[in-house]
């Protein structure tokens, strides 16, 4: 490990090398160490993301110096220190609007796949060759105020209100993040809660409709902000395409139909829980489970995967058993823990619920690893049970609109 290359609310960042390869990597050293379970989910699915506007997570680990998350090296110089370097005090106006554009296209990628950066201001913002780079995600630390509530990871001026009074964070949270990142390019500070200085009072050449966007994305009362990335960009004046990146959705087939819905199923489960993954597996003729659709960390190596009749705590519940809640998945007997290793994601805690029709299973329904690391709670599976009703419903509709269906469940292909 290396010289330090910045520091934040949830630790400082260094230049390492990679012993193997030689190649030169980020190393994020956590303050927060206490929290193993919540940083191995948090990294875990954070090395999943993939697109072009935001850094790689390539790795995490913990060892007698502490608790690391490695990333790749975005070279480039953060737009704090630009602004420090050409400020007058702010960029021109175009420039920051352009840096605005491609910023909102990291953000409506992420939340488009149920992640909050929780840590969006200038310094997290890298301009290389190819435009701006959204480094160091905000992961495994939390703060409590005074009164015992949980803080959210974030930095002064840049976190949202909301935060502060112990709500959930969300992706309207990074939209003040970044409306705020906004404002300070313009005019080179950052703006106070509640500013009453006009925009243009301290940078002449911004419009009125470019004021009052930032605006729209810094109301204090976060349900009267800008509500997207995607909103924020239209206002700044150009609509994002499709988000391009990786989707953490995978399903059996490539496209079409039912697998679309249950794309869909795991994506909304897992937003709906705050988990780090779910999963469907319908019942095959015989009583094997196969897993047709998963979202998040290890999905692409869990879809297509077969349990057999009765083989772990999907098996047990496909079996008849009730939904259940597990609030450790290593230490209970029924867990098939050679499979899980297998697909390099093995659990700390699920919901598994049945899907079912009429009285007939069809399949589970998985829900894996609250983000915060925290276990589900037994309530949770009445929720889950009730969601999965939801997914059956979409399921059986989307199938009589032009599916069918073969084995004991599965839609056709």
């Amino acid at each position: 490990m290396g010289e330090a290359i910045s520091a934040g609310a949830s630790g400082a960042v260094h230049r390492g090398r990679d012993v193997e390869s030689g190649t030169e990597v980020a190393l994020k050293r956590l303050l927060d160490t206490g929290d193993v379970a919540r940083l191995e989910i948090e990294a875990r699915l954070l090395s999943a993301l993939e697109h072009p506007r935001i850094v790689s997570v390539l790795d995490h680990f913990v060892d007698g110096t502490g608790a690391y998350l490695v990333m790749d090296l975005v070279r480039g110089v953060d737009l704090e220190a630009e602004l420090g370097r050409r400020g007058t005090p702010g960029l021109p106006v175009e420039e920051v609007v352009a840096l605005g554009l491609q910023a909102c296209e990291a953000l409506a990628y992420i939340h488009r796949e149920q992640v909050v950066h929780r840590d969006v201001k200038p310094a997290n913002l890298i301009l290389g060759e190819a435009g701006v780079v959204l480094v160091d995600f905000g992961i495994a630390r939390d703060l409590e105020d005074q009164r015992g509530r949980t803080v959210g990871i974030g930095t002064p001026y840049y976190i949202a209100p909301e935060v502060l009074a112990g709500y959930e964070l969300s992706p309207r949270s990074d939209v003040f993040g970044l409306s705020a990142t906004l404002w300070t390019l313009l005019a080179g500070r950052p703006p106070a809660y509640g500013e009453a200085t006009p925009l243009s009072e301290l940078a002449p050449s911004v419009s009125p409709a470019l004021e009052a966007t930032l605006q729209a994305g810094l109301e204090l009362n976060s349900e009267r902000r800008l509500p997207s990335a995607e909103v924020l960009a239209e206002r700044l004046g150009a609509p994002l395409e499709e988000p391009h990146g990786a989707s953490l959705a995978r399903s059996a087939a490539e496209a079409g139909g039912p697998y679309e819905v249950l794309e869909a199923i795991v994506r909304t489960a897992a937003g709906v829980f705050g988990a780090a993954a779910s999963s469907v597996a319908l019942l095959e003729t015989g009583g094997s489970l196969r897993f047709e659709a998963s979202w998040g960390a290890g999905a692409r190596e869990v879809v297509g995967l077969r349990l057999g009749p009765g083989v772990g705590i999907a098996g047990a519940v496909a079996g008849g058993e009730p939904g259940l809640v597990i609030p450790d998945c290593r230490a209970d007997p029924r867990f098939a823990a050679a499979i899980a290793e297998g697909t390099g994601y093995v659990p700390h805690t699920m919901i598994v619920v049945p899907l079912l029709a009429s009285g007939r299973v069809l399949g589970v329904l998985y829900v894996l690893d609250r983000r915060d690391g925290r276990p589900f709670r037994a309530d949770d599976v009445t929720k889950a049970e009730l969601f999965a009703d939801l997914a059956v419903t979409a399921m059986a509709a989307t199938q009589e609109g032009g599916g069918g269906s073969s084995g004991a469940g599965r839609p056709s292909r």
